[in-house]
């Protein structure tokens, strides 16, 4: 039998030859200094402000726009905890909508709809999260937020060299937008990097500010801190190492590689699980980059995905819909029914293991033992 993970970092040399470079203290620009350069070229934006993890980099937004407390943030229910917990931070309030069906996004008219029926002042933007590295209609998403007049922060973290319509995410019309290096939430990852891009000048001055405790201060040729420094804000300590941004720097440069060989890999899913009993392999635009692949279970999902187990395949979930899990249902008094879309689709989604480093072989297997347990199941 066969241990297949459910996420798994694609390393080689090249990442242990940058992060040796790393430990070479020298008084050339830092390593972080040119992830951010890498990044804001590869996206073709102004400004990128590295953070020590995606979910910094979205708080560090958040505080870039000084959000305040009680004031409102819309998000689509199916996205991961950290958006809603860096809005909690705050004080201020999640708002939550339903997704579409197909792509498990939100759904772009019941966003409208919230924004239409709005009558608090308070409302102030949106944290909008493409599901698995497919977008929603990005044209009437950017067309909503200018009409209502909102802030629009993108969560691209699982959408690092998305495009859409020719165009790469980031460099469109998102006051903000958070990606990651790492798509994966799992414990064991080798780096957590996250950035924050933007063409807005004030929202990327404001951000580096706080980024590092609000210090106004001057370094030294080796990065540290002069003994006299000042203090001019409310910061976090949010900076990116610089291993960690020399481990960004390679896998920055493979991500084109990466998508490509996810997209191979999703067209075996595609090919080897259609018309399989059961399950239901997912839709998608020819921009969808695969970071994640969700399939959907007709029946039984959970004892499928201990069955899957037992032979050595690790699944998950993207995402449980976040008005089930205790703190918010609790915290707002929300009935499960009320989110319709976003329950059925978590009732029988199921996300396959999906990284570059799967081997054709691998693949097969998965493929295999699906197709088996799905012959005889209930």
């Amino acid at each position: 039998m066969k241990e297949i993970a459910f996420y798994k970092t694609t390393v080689d040399h090249e990442e242990l030859k940058q992060l040796a470079s790393a430990l070479e203290i020298t008084k050339e620009s830092s390593k972080v200094e040119q992830f951010e350069e890498s990044m804001a070229k590869f996206v073709g934006v102004k400004y990128a402000v590295a953070t020590c993890n995606a979910t910094a980099a979205i708080h560090l937004a958040l505080s870039s726009i000084k959000l305040k407390r009680g004031d409102k943030i819309l998000m689509s229910v199916n996205s991961f905890v950290n958006v809603p917990e860096v809005v909690r931070h705050f004080d201020a309030e999640p708002l939550f909508i339903d997704i579409d069906s197909d792509n498990m996004n939100i759904d772009l008219k019941k966003f409208e709809k919230a924004l239409e029926d709005n009558k608090s002042k308070k409302l102030r933007g949106a944290i909008i999260s493409f599901v698995a590295g497919q977008t929603p209609d990005l044209d009437k998403l950017y067309d909503i937020c200018k009409r209502y007049n909102i802030i629009l922060i993108e969560d691209a973290t699982s959408a690092l060299g998305v495009t859409y319509k020719g165009e790469t995410i980031g460099s469109l019309k998102a006051d903000m937008t958070i990606f990651s290096t790492n798509p994966s939430n799992g414990k064991h990852a080798v780096s957590r990097s996250g950035i924050l891009v933007t063409n807005n000048e004030e929202i990327a001055t404001r951000a580096k500010l706080l980024r590092t405790h609000a210090l106004t201060t001057t370094y030294d040729d080796f990065g540290n801190l002069d003994y006299i420094y000042d203090i001019v804000d409310i910061g976090h300590k949010y900076d990116m190492s610089e291993l960690d941004a020399a481990f960004s720097l390679v896998q920055l440069q493979k991500t084109n590689k990466f998508i490509k060989r996810r997209k191979e890999i999703a067209k075996i899913y595609e090919t080897r699980l259609e018309g399989v009993k059961h399950i239901t392999t997912p839709s998608y635009t020819e921009e969808h980059i695969f970071t994640q692949y969700i399939i959907k279970v007709s029946r039984n999902r959970d004892s499928f995905a201990r069955a899957l187990k037992e032979k050595g395949i690790a699944t998950g979930l993207n995402y449980i819909p976040l008005h089930l899990l205790s703190y918010y249902k609790n915290k707002y008094s929300i009935k499960i029914t009320t989110y319709g879309t976003a329950l059925t689709s978590y009732q029988q989604i199921l996300s396959i293991p999906m990284y570059p480093g799967l081997t054709d072989e691998e693949v097969n297997y998965i493929c295999d033992e699906i197709i088996d347990i799905a012959a005889s199941w209930i």
